[in-house]
């Protein structure tokens, strides 16, 4: 992309005002890719540095920081450079032609929020949500909030536990997610992703196709991230076919935020209209009237849950019950349907009937035709190439 002339709906944002000879006037370095070792990731350093000049208001020398982070003065300057991304810094002189200080900006002060014990109870007990994105900057940071909530949930209750300081709840109140990914290798795409979503940014990567598995190199205005079925999705404008799409993180590769542009979200873009409910990603096709019956067994299972916005239960005379929405695209509901086994039946539409009698048969079929294996450890098997003298020596020889 040619950075001086941005595409229509991205705007250059122009460089923040900085002191001549000041640290943030020389460019900055070329970015690192991968991520630094150990726990001290970058979120960790910036929650660092942040507490660190929240204790100090005045502000602190190159020097007296650098003394403070454990790393050289040469260091940091570099690091300056990078932090002033995230954080607003001003320096000032100390007195004329003294050393510098440096200080947090009037904007960057702490916002406190009033959260109840029961409050840090509930939303600890989500945390295991999030383990999908671990080893992620974005991951960091949800942990540094968790470890906060943890100081409030760990405080002495009242009434029953009265002087219980740690009741150990948030251990025993969780969220259990239902086989997560595992996006340890993907935590540079997840980092980029969220901060283009984050700043509304464009997105450079190479996608996986899924319909031929071929890589091309796109552009994305990535509108928002979804977390659907343990997995991480995007949703976001394709630039060059000009539509909006749902993008899998699984399938990104190189993927690259742009530092300098940003891109404008549509006034009347809600994530909930490019998803079908619990029936995820497919939004293809004309709007279908879909009717399951399912049987006494799992009624109640069916009638706890709602499944999508548009359903509709009754009860049906042997017991049972039927239910009835308006589904867009039938990939996943014949997924679902075919969970139950034989306590579901489709009624409409027939579409939907053939394609579950269709997997039903099919899997009917590979059992038939599959050869019993007996007990024991099988036999190899002799090669095509091999004649039956040849196949006498074989087994001789063993």
């Amino acid at each position: 992309m040619n950075r001086s002339n941005p595409p229509l709906g991205v705007r250059a944002e122009s460089p923040r005002s900085v002191a001549p000879g000041s640290i943030g006037s020389r460019p900055p370095p070329a970015r690192r890719r991968g991520r630094p070792p150990g726990p001290f990731t970058q979120a960790r350093r910036l929650d660092t540095l942040r507490s660190l000049l929240q204790r100090h208001p005045k502000g602190l020398t190159l020097y007296q920081l650098a003394d403070e982070l454990a790393v050289t003065p040469r260091s940091l300057r570099r690091y300056l450079a990078h932090v002033k991304r995230e954080l607003e810094l001003v320096s000032i002189p100390s007195r004329p032609g003294g050393a510098v200080l440096w200080k947090l900006a009037p904007g960057e002060a702490v916002r406190k929020v009033e959260v109840r014990r029961t409050q840090a109870y509930a939303l600890l007990a989500a945390r295991r949500l999030f383990e999908p994105m671990k080893g992620s900057a974005l991951y960091d940071e949800i942990s540094m909030a968790c470890e906060k909530l943890l100081g409030v949930a760990r405080r002495p209750g009242r009434g029953p536990n009265a002087g219980v300081a740690d009741a150990r709840l948030e251990d025993r109140f969780l969220y259990l997610p239902f086989a997560p990914k595992n996006y340890a290798r993907r935590t540079e795409e997840l980092d980029d992703l969220f901060q283009a979503v984050a700043d509304l940014r464009p997105l450079t990567c190479k996608y996986q196709r899924a319909k031929d598995g071929k890589e091309e190199r796109i552009e994305i205005y990535p509108y928002a991230m979804v977390l659907y079925k343990e997995g991480i999705y995007c949703v976001g404008l394709h630039v060059k076919r000009g539509e909006i799409r749902t993008f899998l993180v699984d399938r990104m590769r190189d993927t690259e935020c742009a530092p300098t542009q940003r891109f404008d979200l549509p006034d009347d873009f809600r994530v909930e209209d490019h998803f079908q409910g619990q029936f995820g990603i497919f939004r293809g096709g004309d709007p279908k009237t879909v009717v399951i019956d399912f049987d006494e067994r799992v009624r109640e299972f069916v009638e706890t849950r709602l499944m999508h916005p548009s359903q509709k239960t009754e009860g049906t005379r042997d017991g049972g019950l039927r239910l009835t929405m308006t589904i867009g695209d039938l990939t996943e509901v014949t997924t679902w349907v075919l969970g139950f086994g034989e306590t579901a039946k489709v009624i409409e539409p027939p579409e939907l009937r053939d394609r579950v009698l269709s997997e039903l048969e099919n899997a009917v079929a590979r059992y038939k035709t599959a050869k019993p294996v007996k007990a024991g450890t099988p036999k190899a098997a002799t090669p095509k190439s091999a004649t039956p003298k040849a196949s006498a020596k074989v087994k001789r020889s063993r």
